[in-house]
């Protein structure tokens, strides 16, 4: 269940689903009755206010209110509209429900134990104001629980975007797939922790729809990733090049480490002839090389990969470094200062990129390169990533990583610990050595965010860069292991 369907995807499902004989009524029914179970997996009984909107999500409400009363739960029901304009769905459920229907206000609150939130689903298409605006301020401020089903109201599920303003839930129950809203901020925080749930729609009527949006999990990647044979070599799997800056010598080191920790097999730091025993110094497994022999290291085809950017400084000299490098159409990441140096001519970068290439902006990164291209993240990842020919990966808790062709993937894993310096140049030395053992551009800077965040969740407090490479043999162990034998 790692595919991610936009709201639309999902009305398709939906739609395949019933013309292929499972009454949608049914499928209202399991996804009440989903939520019913997760609400008293975790509480006791309580006294409950179901909030339902006009729609189907409404319509999951009145199923909900049945099945939690059914149980003993005592709960109140307030609607949006009058009952008589419900339709479809909803309205056959709204006929099955034979308590009080109340108009939907922020009295409904009083004396509520536990608020679920069935007013709006993902596919919101208007601001939350007026009334309803006071109804969510009331939500957010009655200090009860809540559950939201599908997103929570005022969420856009395409985008995670607020539109005017949406409950803070405590759990956010959907159903099938997750959505993009459910992993894009603020929409991540704002629903809490997030249980997708089976209801009867089939796998196949999701792989009629070809999503092409993924939450970043190993079975999106994992058979892309290149093992070392029993008969293999250090140059099967790869040497990668690190540009060193002259005095920012730290950034370097740390993309160098977490490349071997990767798996890279070699790995030369390539840098100003005063710099170069700093690098050697660092670990007797690091070569160095003056960055003036560069041209004839990258005629030797083994030199497959390259990582430039890191503490490699700002400006033309950067700009007349990496528009050659291009050209030699190796495997390369282009991080920090090898982007922003193109910040007032990215075309001149785009049109260079004819090799595999990913680019690692974070957000001001990503403005000054692309600056008219606007939306939510994930819009401005695939439209990047079209742009330049290369992968894109825009970081941030949500990290969005975008391919040319469309294909696009959503960290999901929670890591702020991530939130140190030289954390950004351990994540670029890790898809780099990634790349030079052969992994596919795309794959690889999706393997080295999830790697990177995992590391980051499981180190937790006290975190610091250096210690991100040295975990990296624990999580590709596990990798190893869980394949088959």
């Amino acid at each position: 269940m790692f595919e991610i369907l936009t709201t639309e995807q999902m009305y398709e499902a939906d739609r395949k689903t019933i013309a292929a004989g499972t009454p949608g009524d049914v499928l209202m029914e399991n996804a009440g009755a989903a939520v019913v179970e997760e609400i008293i997996s975790r509480w006791s009984p309580r006294s409950v206010t179901v909030l339902c909107g006009p729609g189907n999500n409404g319509g999951d409400g009145f199923v909900i209110a049945r099945l939690l009363r059914n149980a003993g739960w005592p709960v109140r029901l307030g609607l949006l509209c009058d009952s008589e304009k419900l339709t479809g769905d909803a309205a056959l459920n709204a006929s099955r429900w034979d308590g009080a229907v109340e108009r939907l206000s922020p009295a409904l609150l009083v004396g509520a134990e536990l608020v679920v939130d069935c007013v709006f689903g993902a596919g919101l298409a208007r601001p939350i104001e007026g009334e309803l605006a006071d109804l969510v301020y009331a939500v957010d401020a009655c200090g009860s629980p809540v559950v939201a089903v599908d997103v929570p109201t005022g969420v856009d599920g395409n985008t995670g975007d607020v539109r005017g303003v949406a409950i803070r839930a405590n759990l956010t129950v959907t159903f099938c797939r997750a959505k993009p809203g459910h992993y894009l901020l603020p929409g991540r925080i704002l629903c809490g922790q997030l249980v997708v749930r089976d209801i009867g729609i089939p796998d196949q009527a999701i792989r009629d729809i070809r999503p092409t949006l993924m939450r970043n999990d190993p079975p999106c990647w994992r058979a892309g990733i290149h093992w070392p044979g029993v008969d293999g070599h250090k140059y099967h799997r790869g040497h990668l090049l690190v540009m060193g800056g002259a005095t920012m010598t730290g950034a370097a080191r740390l993309v160098a480490r977490a490349a071997r920790r990767a798996g890279a097999g070699l790995l030369t730091v390539v840098a100003e002839p005063a710099a170069l025993p700093v690098y050697a110094a660092d670990s007797p497994g690091i070569m160095t090389a003056s960055i003036a022999g560069l041209d004839d290291l990258l005629k030797d085809c083994r030199h497959n990969a390259l990582v430039i950017g890191p503490g490699f400084g700002v400006g033309d000299e950067t700009r007349s470094r990496v528009i050659p490098l291009l050209h030699y159409c190796r495997c390369t990441v282009l991080d920090a200062d090898a982007l922003t140096s193109f910040a007032e001519q990215p075309s001149t970068l785009f049109f260079a990129i004819q090799g595999p290439t990913v680019l690692t902006p974070h957000e001001g990164e990503f403005a000054r390169l692309f600056p008219d291209i606007e939306g939510d993240k994930l819009s401005r990842a695939r439209a990047a990533a079209k742009r330049s020919g290369a992968t894109v990966l825009i970081k941030g808790v949500d990290t969005v990583i975008a391919a040319p062709d469309g294909r696009a993937a959503i960290n999901a894993i929670d890591a702020p610990w991530l939130a140190t310096a030289g954390s950004g140049d351990v994540l670029a030395g890790i898809i780099g050595g990634l790349m030079a053992q052969g992994m596919e551009m795309f794959d690889a800077a999706c393997m080295g965010v999830w790697l990177h965040a995992r590391a980051g969740a499981e180190l937790g407090p006290g975190l610091i860069a250096e210690d991100i490479p040295e975990h990296l043999p624990v999580l590709l162990g596990e990798l190893w292991h869980a394949l088959p034998k």
